[in-house]
């Protein structure tokens, strides 16, 4: 399977289960690597075939902005799920990095795998 990725997109939202957290929006860096077959695009260089980055980019912006969750593990969750349905994606892993969340540690997050390769 082709994959298209995108690396390091930084999207501000809402996250948090600590009450200062709900007052303030936060960074989140996003990693993901789609499923998705490249060479009908490919065949005759027809951008239309292609998974348009500027799309998905802006699906995820749309989604950021609107979330309200406590835990980086429900805005995974939901946000591959809307990917998949919305982009007809069906394979993906998405990486959710919190920077800043512990002294010790560059970053915390999570890392998902959904859909069939």
């Amino acid at each position: 399977m082709d994959t298209v990725f995108i690396e390091g997109l930084e999207v501000e939202t809402l996250i948090g289960a600590y009450d200062w957290e709900r007052g303030i929006r936060q960074c989140l860096r996003l990693d993901l690597t789609l499923g998705w077959d490249i060479r009908p695009a490919a065949e005759n260089d027809e951008l239309d075939k292609a998974l348009d980055y500027a799309e998905v980019t802006a699906a995820i912006d749309r989604f950021a902005q609107a979330s309200r969750f406590e835990l980086v593990e429900t805005f995974a969750e939901r946000l591959a799920a809307g990917l998949m349905s919305q982009f007809d994606i069906r394979w993906l892993r998405l990486r959710v990095t919190k920077p800043g969340v512990n002294a010790r540690a560059s970053a915390l997050g999570v890392e998902i795998e959904r859909g069939c390769r």
